[in-house]
């Protein structure tokens, strides 16, 4: 019976992925990896049990980006938030997370970028993630934003914050900078900056909000929820994603 549904699976998924439309598919998509902790609960699993089994999905992720032609990722791994978990289980997740990160880089397949608050992260956990940018800076093909200690209004304060100390170095005062500030001075200094927003964003256990993912970013973005934990996200499940992206009419406005 297993079997049967395995062959029924593999057809539909073939078929979906013959039917997508490749003039409207997106360049960027974010995906908030959400669910590993309930994934884990549910199997009698820790977190780090969730977390890992999470990491094992990303690299088939990335490949699903690439058969379509997407350029960039952006994955949020650990939110600022997240950093103030317990001591022994913030290391177990954040050890996982480094795991992962070296991997990829060592695939030497994709450029993988370091996003959020760095500087709030362990030494080590920030010399990984700023190793894995070096190591990869050069390599052409799908750009994956590594977000780890990130947050939506942690990176606008960033990007401010980056913004008034470049022009108070070049003599500019804040009332001059306040006669000129528009949106784009600040799109300069975000984690993202030289990169399209997200043209889609998907959010993968049911839950429905965004939680600070790419709050600047997102305002035009499309978004997808898939009732299924990270650990269990498919192929069939983001080519469901980029079905319904590429079936909506995109309204930039109100």
């Amino acid at each position: 019976m297993r079997g049967v549904r395995d062959l029924a699976y593999g057809l539909y998924e073939r078929r979906l992925a013959r039917s997508l439309p490749t003039a409207n598919l997106p360049r960027h998509v974010g995906v908030i990896l959400d669910g590993n902790r309930r994934w884990a609960k549910l199997r009698g699993g820790d977190a780090a049990h969730g977390t890992q089994a999470g990491a094992d999905n990303i690299e088939p992720l990335l490949t699903w980006c690439e058969e379509v032609g997407v350029e960039v990722v952006t994955l949020w791994l650990l939110s600022t938030d997240n950093l103030t978990a317990r001591g022994s289980e913030l290391d177990s997740l954040l050890a996982i997370i480094e795991g992962v990160v070296a991997d990829l880089a060592d695939r030497g397949r994709w450029r993988l970028n370091p996003v959020g608050a760095l500087d709030l992260l362990p030494d080590h956990t920030r010399k990984v993630l700023k190793e894995a940018g070096e190591l990869t800076r050069d390599t052409s093909g799908l750009i994956v934003n590594i977000a780890v200690g990130y947050g939506g209004r942690q990176e606008i304060a960033d990007a401010v914050r980056s913004m008034l100390h470049e022009h108070a170095a070049q003599g500019v005062s804040i009332e001059e900078l306040a006669q000129i500030l528009d949106v784009e001075h600040i799109s300069a200094h975000l984690y993202t900056k030289g990169q399209p927003d997200p043209d889609l964003v998907i959010r993968t256990s049911g839950e429905q909000r965004l939680g600070g993912f790419l709050l600047w970013q997102s305002a035009h973005s499309e978004f997808y929820f898939c009732e299924a934990y990270w650990p269990d996200f498919r192929r069939v499940d983001f080519l469901r994603a980029l079905r319904s992206y590429a079936e909506r009419e995109r309204r930039f406005g109100a």
